[in-house]
C-alpha cells in the first residue's frame, strides 16, 4: 500500500472534495480511501508514504487531444516554411515532419511527449498519430514506450488519402491491427481509438473501408471543420457539411471523438448532440494556426460532451486552461463568461470521456478509482479551500508546479525525479533521431 499525504487533499469528489491536511491510500491499482493524514497513517501503518511536503495532492490530469508526432518539433525551423494559410501549416511543417518518421522517429517522439506529459502532472492522454514515413507497427511502437514509461493511452493513427492509396490502407490497417490487440488485451492502460484526419483528405469510400475494418471494435477519432477548408471540401465535392458526412458514412457515437469542431454550424450541433458524439477542444493551437475559435459555449449549451486538449501545443493542461477561459470571453466580448464550461472540460468531462473508454473512473480520488495521482508544489500566500480551489488552479499553477507523479499505482515522477527511467539515456536517444529528422528535412547536418 502507498499513502501520498501531508499536503491540501483536492479529491474531485461529490462526497468529500477537499481535507486540508489530507492523505489518499492507494492499494495497487486503485485508491483505497482518503482522510485526514492522521487518521490515514494511523490505519494502514505499514504503508509505504509519500510526502506531499505541503503541497497539493490531486487526481492527475487528463488530455483528451494529443499528437505524438510532434514529439521531435521543438526548435525545429524548416527552410523555406512559410505559411499563409492552415493548408500551408498543415503540408509545410506537420505533413513535412510525419513523413519523415520512421518507427524509430515515432518511438523518440513518444519518448519526448510522455516524459513531458508525466513531469506536467498529466497521467491519460488520447493520442491521434501520424507517420507515414512508416506506418505498421507504429501503434505498437507508442505501445512499448507508453508501458515502459507508465502512461495511461488511448491511441489510433491518422487514416488519410494524402500520400495515396497505398499509405491510405496501411493506415487503416494500422489502426484495425491495434484495435483488435487492444480489445483482446483489454487492459485499463492502454486503449484504442479509429483515427482519421480530417473530411477533406477522406473520401466516402475510404469512410466505408474503415467502418469496415473497425467492425464496430471501437470509436473514431477524426479532425472536423478545424478551417474552413474542410467546410468547402464537404460542401463542394459532397453537397453537405462535414457533420452530415460523418452521419452519413456511419462514423458518428458515443465513442466517437470529434476533434476542434471550430466552423460546426447549429444544426451539425444538433446531429453531435443527438448521436452522443464526443468534441474535443485545442485552444492555443486553434489560435496559433490562426484557424478561429470554437463554440465552446454554444456546444456547452447544446448539452454535448466535449473535452480539453492540447493538439500538438504544448503538454501543459493548466496552461491550455489559462488559454481557454480569456479566448472564450474575448470572442464573446463577454466578462463573465466561460468559467463552468472551462472548469468543467478539464475536471468533469475530460473524466467523462475516459469512462466510456476506461474500466476506473479517472480524474478523481475515492475509492475504487484509478490510483493517478499528482502532488503539486504550490504553496498559497491567499486563502485555500473548497469553494476556490479552480481559482488557485487557473491563476496560481502551472503544469511545471508538479513534483510527483502517480500512475496506475506505479510512482512514475517522485520530488521532480523521475522513478525507474533513465531520463538522461532517452533523452541522447531521443536527440539522434531528432538530428536524423531535422537533417532529412533541411538536407543538412545537425
Amino acid at each position: 500500500m502507498l499513502i501520498i499525504g501531508n499536503g491540501r487533499l483536492v479529491t474531485r469528489s461529490g462526497t468529500n472534495p477537499y481535507l486540508e491536511n489530507g492523505a489518499v491510500v492507494l492499494d495497487g491499482d486503485t485508491v483505497q480511501e482518503t482522510g485526514t493524514l492522521e487518521a490515514m497513517r494511523a490505519k494502514y501503518p505499514q504503508a509505504e508514504f509519500v510526502d506531499a511536503r505541503g503541497g497539493v495532492i490531486m487526481p492527475g490530469l487528463i488530455n483528451v487531444h494529443t499528437h505524438i508526432y510532434s514529439g521531435l518539433a521543438r526548435g525545429l525551423a524548416i527552410d523555406g516554411y512559410s505559411p499563409a494559410n492552415f493548408f500551408e501549416v498543415l503540408d509545410g511543417q506537420w505533413w513535412n515532419i510525419d513523413r519523415h518518421l520512421t518507427l524509430d522517429g515515432t518511438r523518440a517522439c513518444a519518448y519526448a511527449t510522455v516524459l513531458d506529459c508525466i513531469r506536467d502532472g498529466v497521467t491519460t492522454i488520447f493520442d491521434h498519430h501520424a507517420s507515414f514515413g512508416e506506418i505498421p507497427g507504429s501503434l505498437f511502437a507508442i505501445k512499448d514506450v507508453c508501458q515502459e514509461l507508465g502512461m495511461r493511452a488511448c491511441l489510433c493513427y491518422e487514416v488519410s488519402e494524402r500520400d495515396g492509396t497505398e499509405k491510405c490502407a496501411q493506415s487503416i490497417r494500422e489502426n484495425a491491427e491495434f484495435a483488435r490487440w487492444a480489445k483482446q488485451e483489454n487492459s485499463d492502460m492502454i486503449k484504442a481509438m479509429f483515427g482519421g484526419h480530417a473530411l477533406f483528405t477522406i473520401s466516402d469510400k475510404t469512410f466505408e473501408e474503415m467502418v469496415k475494418a473497425n467492425d464496430g471494435m471501437t470509436g473514431f477519432h477524426i479532425h472536423v471543420a478545424e478551417g474552413m477548408n474542410d467546410v468547402y471540401d464537404s460542401l463542394k465535392n459532397y453537397g453537405c457539411r462535414p457533420v452530415s458526412r460523418l452521419l452519413y458514412n456511419g462514423i458518428l457515437g458515443e465513442k466517437t471523438m470529434l476533434g476542434h469542431c471550430i466552423h460546426v454550424s447549429p444544426a451539425e450541433m444538433d446531429i453531435i448532440k443527438e448521436t452522443g458524439t464526443m468534441v474535443c477542444h485545442n485552444p492555443e493551437s486553434n489560435m496559433g494556426n490562426a484557424v478561429g475559435c470554437s463554440p465552446v459555449l454554444k456546444l456547452f449549451e447544446k448539452g454535448i460532451l466535449i473535452g480539453l486538449g492540447t493538439d500538438a501545443y504544448t503538454h501543459d493542461m493548466l496552461e491550455s486552461l489559462k488559454v481557454l477561459l480569456p479566448m472564450q470571453r474575448h470572442n464573446a466580448c463577454d466578462p463573465n463568461v466561460g468559467w463552468c464550461e472551462a472548469m468543467g472540460m478539464l475536471f468533469r468531462n475530460n473524466p467523462a470521456i475516459c469512462a466510456r473508454y476506461f474500466q476506473k473512473p479517472l480524474g478523481v480520488l475515492e475509492p475504487g478509482a484509478a490510483a493517478d495521482v499528482i502532488v503539486m508544489d504550490y504553496k498559497p500566500f491567499t486563502p485555500f479551500g473548497a469553494d476556490n480551489i479552480d481559482g488557485h488552479m487557473l491563476f496560481g499553477m502551472m503544469g511545471k508546479n508538479c513534483r510527483t507523479t502517480v500512475i496506475n499505482g506505479r510512482v512514475v515522477y517522485k520530488d521532480r525525479e523521475f522513478v525507474g527511467i533513465d531520463e538522461d539515456r532517452i533523452n541522447a536517444w531521443t536527440l539522434e533521431q531528432a538530428k536524423k529528422l531535422w537533417g532529412e528535412l533541411n538536407h543538412r547536418t545537425y
